[in-house]
């Protein structure tokens, strides 16, 4: 009776919860494979297609939001559409994503869940200098490729909001975005030393240069000053570092987001030149070690580094080697200088001290000068070490090490009367207090960070929306044709007068060309292209700008479009900000741990300041889904031979196959190696749910497996919370199993295997609910299962009786079993008898459920 009144209770939630019987679609009725309850071999082909097309005729995921929903906007970061395609690695993130979003939507959640393409870049561009195919072409066939891998996997893409960063009415809003971080005074033109790369015609960032080359390609990379547009993301550099409190996103890119960044507390110290030149300026986080200071270096860019260098034949020559180097090479290879002749005054013994030109100090970053303290800093002391230079320790961390140098805090020795003894924390507010008295210093807080330099000399990009006025070389209106001449030789382009184009004029195409090779010309391609460049206004000649905007750029704010991908006034309307921002699950590698989250999080917190969006952070929580390597364990490249193409797992075994093996290889974020063969153990379990699914009755569950459904329910909810998919899926297959061995499988316990299932393995689960247990089409509208609590706790547990900590036996108790019970219970085992019997027990320890501690009196 009791069984039979659980399973009617059960039943009849069931069926208020919406999973009451109904009859198929007559369409579909003819479309199921087989007719009778016991079906035949589980069609993979013919399921998936059956039903993607069921999903994109019926709009099944479309976003909508209603007023009495909660909402959950689900994200993966979008992908370059390469020739290449996917390989098996790409899905993982994007079926994590996907279990999520149709989690949610069963939990009655209205899900955002978009996809689109990161379309600009420059390995299009590179096609097309090789083929002579435009980079449009190219990247439509690209996009038309990726998109359908990705509806072969059964993704619940929201398509009707697709989008390409290429788009003409996407690269408007992206243009529009750029002129309010100009008018803000965020955009302005610097002459920068930057790795110019002429084979690819466009400048590299520093982790884009090895060895002196680039790493696409492997061209020669050379520095020299270009114009460029720089975006000042320093002046939100306090807002980025404080906008990470309360993220939920990983330790690691939270902690490389603040170590990119770089706030440092320390202090400005200003050393005269001997010569009366006037003073060099540093900038140095440890102001407590200025005594040990024994020589001042200066980048090689350094504006004194001419005038301070006797030797300027030898400087030119260091320059020119100093310029097949990128910064970062500059400062992780072995050391190299030259010695400039002339001296620099300390600013607290007055002592001189030599001044040297060094490639490890970079000009872009700080002053463009240190105060060389080589017993205390690493970099300072292989310098030393490699020119014979002084070595003075001012820092005794006692027994910390004794080895040089020393870099962690202690005691200031060798400093004089007024600085020794004091801790490195009171040494340092005494030494700014010092040089704060003598002018020649004080305190400051500085940042890592640098600039964003956001020009770009190629073609397929967005072009900046920006002209100057062009004018004769006396500076007066030109009369001729500048189409007609040469920059330089014949007019002038005024650069600093930079005028925005007219937001009514929006979007700035691109023009029309054949020929997209860069040339040697650091203006780009777009320079070639006079009647685009040049037009006349009023009797007054302009010239637009050549340089097109970075990849980085279309990236930065898709998250918002996708919102309000239509919207033809606006980027986002305040309605659609307010009904799906911020992203509440962001998927996509650890790659993109700094630069894409930190420029976009930048362009965010500036639209933010405007008014264009509520929320001060694009992604709420955050996750990195692990690398697939290939068999070999290493990295899926062509060049490896490793790559494993989805559309083949897909043709042999099926999309639900891939997406059930990608989710239990182990948890999201670990590194796996792709095993093909094992992909076997995931199709069994799929046709062993196919299988048991045909064999559904209307019986009645038994206590047993009641009681299983309810855990499988808990465990499985619990587990997508957590995104522990691999276990999961591991509790649904022990069900399985469980139904399997059955004589009569109860249709209840069916349909809610469905329901679990769908996250995982939608084709499966639409077949099982819709054809095999004739429910209304479809599983994806269904609610999520509800377990009962008391249905899952267990009538006993194993508990370890431990007597003076050593386990003598255990015991089966029920969970709440009660003190006395327990101590009568362990007492009567004669294990445990055999040790206690004639004993003073001191203390009986029982935790229910867990453990019982016998301590006896020795």
């Amino acid at each position: 009776m009791l069984v039979a009144a659980a399973i009617a209770a059960v039943v009849g939630e069931h069926r208020a919860a919406g999973f009451a019987r109904q009859p198929i679609l007559r369409r579909f009725q003819q479309q199921a494979v087989g007719k009778t309850r016991r079906r035949s071999a589980y069609d993979h082909a013919a399921i998936e297609e059956r039903w993607q097309t069921y999903w994109e005729e019926h709009e099944t995921y479309k976003a909508v939001r209603r007023e009495d929903r909660a909402k959950k906007y689900v994200l993966d970061m979008f992908p370059y559409p390469s020739g290449s395609g996917l390989h098996v690695g790409h899905p993982a993130g994007y079926t994590a994503s996907d279990v999520m979003a149709r989690y949610w939507r069963a939990r009655g959640f209205d899900v955002l869940h978009p996809m689109g393409w990161d379309a600009f870049g420059l390995p299009a561009e590179q096609h097309a200098i090789q083929t002579g195919t435009h980079p449009r072409e190219t990247t439509k066939a690209n996009i038309e490729n990726f998109k359908r891998q990705l509806k072969a996997l059964g993704f619940s893409y929201d398509w009707a909001r697709e989008l390409a960063t290429t788009d003409v009415d996407y690269v408007k809003w992206t243009q529009w975005i750029f002129l309010r971080l100009f008018e803000k005074g965020l955009a302005e033109q610097r002459e920068v030393a930057v790795n110019w790369c002429p084979a690819l015609g466009t400048v590299l960032a520093n982790e884009e240069v090895i060895d002196g080359k680039s790493e696409r390609g492997g061209f020669p990379v050379e520095r020299q000053p270009l114009r460029q547009w720089v975006l000042k993301i320093t002046e939100y550099a306090d807002a980025l570092l404080a906008g990470l409190d309360g993220l939920d996103w990983p330790s690691g890119t939270l902690r490389s987001q603040r170590e990119w960044i770089g706030r440092s507390e320390g202090a400005t110290v200003l050393f005269d030149r001997a010569d009366g030149g006037g003073s060099i300026e540093v900038f140095t986080t440890r102001p407590d070690t200025l005594a040990g200071a024994t020589y001042v270096v200066l980048a090689p860019e350094h504006p004194m580094a001419h005038e301070l260098c006797e030797d300027t034949d030898a400087l030119e020559t260091y320059l020119e080697e100093v310029r097949s180097k990128s910064d970062l090479e500059r400062q992780t290879a072995a050391k190299t200088g030259l010695p400039t002749g002339s001296l620099a005054v300390h600013p607290l013994s007055g002592e001189t001290l030599p001044i040297w030109i060094a490639d490890y100090v970079v000009g872009g970053y700080g002053t463009g000068a240190v105060m060389a303290v080589p017993a205390h800093d690493e970099r300072d002391y292989a310098f030393a070490t490699a020119f014979d230079l002084p070595v003075k320790a001012v820092v005794d961390a006692g027994s910390t090490t004794s080895e040089l140098p020393v870099v962690d805090p202690g005691v200031c020795v060798n400093s004089g009367e007024a600085l020794d003894g004091l801790e490195t924390e009171a040494c340092k507010r005494k030494v700014v207090e010092l040089l704060e008295a003598s002018g020649k210093g004080g305190a400051k807080v500085t940042y890592k960070l640098r600039d964003w330099i956001f020009s770009r000399q190629r073609y397929w990009g967005e072009p900046i929306p920006i002209y100057f006025p062009v004018c004769g070389l006396d500076g007066s209106p030109l009369e001729t044709d500048p189409r007609d001449g040469r920059e330089t030789d014949d007019f002038i382009v005024r650069y600093d007068q930079p005028i925005p184009v007219d937001d009514a004029d929006l979007p700035l195409e691109l023009p029309e060309m054949d020929d997209f090779r860069p040339g040697d010309d650091p203006r780009g391609c777009l320079a070639r292209a006079a009647d685009w460049r040049f037009f006349e206004r009023d009797g007054t000649w302009f010239a637009r700008e050549t340089n097109t905007m970075p990849q980085w750029a279309g990236s930065c704010w898709y998250y918002l479009r996708f919102a309000d991908p239509s919207n033809e006034a606006a980027a986002i309307a305040p309605e659609a900000d307010r009904a799906w921002l911020p992203v509440d699950l962001y998927v996509g590698g650890a790659e993109h741990a700094v630069l894409h989250l930190l420029y976009a999080r930048f362009w965010h917190k500036v639209l933010y300041d405007l008014g264009v969006v509520e929320s001060s952070e694009p992604f709420a929580k955050l996750v990195h889904q692990g690398m697939i390597l290939g068999a070999d364990g290493e990295k899926m490249s062509k060049s490896r031979g490793n790559v494993v193409n989805p559309d083949d797992v897909v043709d042999k075994a099926g999309a639900d196959a891939l997406r059930l093996y990608e989710m239990f290889m182990g948890p999201l974020e670990a590194v796996k190696p792709w095993q093909t063969d094992q992909v076997a153990g995931v199709v069994r379990f799929r046709d062993k749910c196919y299988a048991v699914s045909s064999r559904a009755a209307d019986v009645e569950c038994d206590r047993e497996t009641l009681v299983a459904l309810h855990k499988t329910m808990r465990k499985v909810t619990q587990d997508i919370e957590q995104l522990g998919f691999n276990t999961a899926i591991s509790a649904l297959m022990v069900f399985v199993n469980r139904l399997a061995s059955l004589d009569e499988v109860p249709r209840l316990a069916v349909d809610r295997l469905a329901v679990m299932l769908s996250p995982f393995a939608p084709h499966l689960a639409e077949e099982i609910w819709s054809t095999l247990l004739a429910n209304e089409p479809s599983v994806s509208h269904q609610p999520w299962v509800v377990f009962d609590p008391d249905l899952c706790v267990d009538e006993t547990v194993t508990v370890a009786v431990q007597v003076n900590g050593k386990v003598r036996a255990k015991l089966d108790l029920a969970p709440d079993e009660s003190e006395d019970a327990a101590r009568h219970a362990a007492l009567a085992e004669p294990a445990v008898a055999k040790f206690a019997d004639g004993k003073e027990i001191k203390k009986f320890i029982y935790v229910p459920g867990r453990i019982i501690n016998l301590v006896l009196a020795k």
